[in-house]
């Protein structure tokens, strides 16, 4: 299994995938501290709310829980690129046959694809999420903890990983991209509508957001077959 991540690794460091993520991940960060920079000082003359959150704190966390969005999103990008043609991919250059008879079995193969790709995207997540946090506590506002936000993101990351490991056992690369996207949206839309709904207090929101994750949870959980 070990073997097969760190094949998976290399062949990502052959092509250039980390110099890419590297260079796009530092972009974000800069704008994500100019834009911080500038919401701090809009709300700087701001008083606290009648709640009595003043205005640092909730710029914040408001700039903050954006920032996990797009680090969840960039980190699904990745995971999604490192696994969307593992098997199908292997199977059509004819590299999957040989690995899964000996030495490696087929278990060993998939875990040793799935712990290369969402070890590397959970501690992507992790360290961008931690940079925005001291981006942000150094501009104007430390958060109450970081930790448990920090394992959530890497837990997702890990998640769609494996999503993408299986699809990749019975869709073409580019379909097997769409798909995860395409279930990763929905999740995000779900999640999104049970939080209106529990704030607006609607039953309506709430059912839809429910019906969308079981649905999720019910493709997931479907069985798939090798390639031959």
């Amino acid at each position: 299994m070990r073997v097969v991540a760190a094949h998976a690794i290399r062949e990502s460091l052959r092509r250039r995938v980390f110099a890419v993520v590297l260079v796009l991940s530092l972009a974000f960060v800069g704008l994500y501290s100019w834009g911080t920079s500038e919401l701090f000082e809009d709300v700087s003359g701001f008083s606290a709310n009648e709640f009595g959150v003043d205005a640092d704190t909730l710029a914040g966390a408001t700039v903050l829980g954006l920032a996990m969005f797009a680090i969840l999103f960039l980190g699904a990008v990745l995971a999604t690129f490192l696994t969307l043609g593992a098997v199908r991919g292997d199977a059509d250059r004819g590299l999957l046959q040989p690995l899964i008879v000996r030495p490696i079995g087929r278990s060993a193969y998939l875990g040793g694809r799935l712990l290369a790709a969402g070890a590397v995207s959970a501690a992507y997540v992790v360290v961008l999420f931690g940079a925005c946090t001291v981006v942000t506590g150094l501009i104007g506002w430390w958060p109450d903890r970081w930790l448990a936000p920090a394992l959530g993101l890497a837990g997702g990351a890990v998640v769609i990983a494996a999503i993408a490991l299986l699809g990749s056992v019975l869709l073409s690369s580019t379909a097997n991209g769409i798909a995860v996207f395409m279930v990763f949206g929905a999740g995000l839309v779900a999640g999104l509508l049970g939080q209106i709904g529990e704030a607006l207090g609607s039953q309506t929101l709430d059912t839809i957001s429910d019906v969308t994750t079981w649905v999720r949870r019910s493709r997931r959980s479907t069985r798939t077959g090798w390639p031959s």
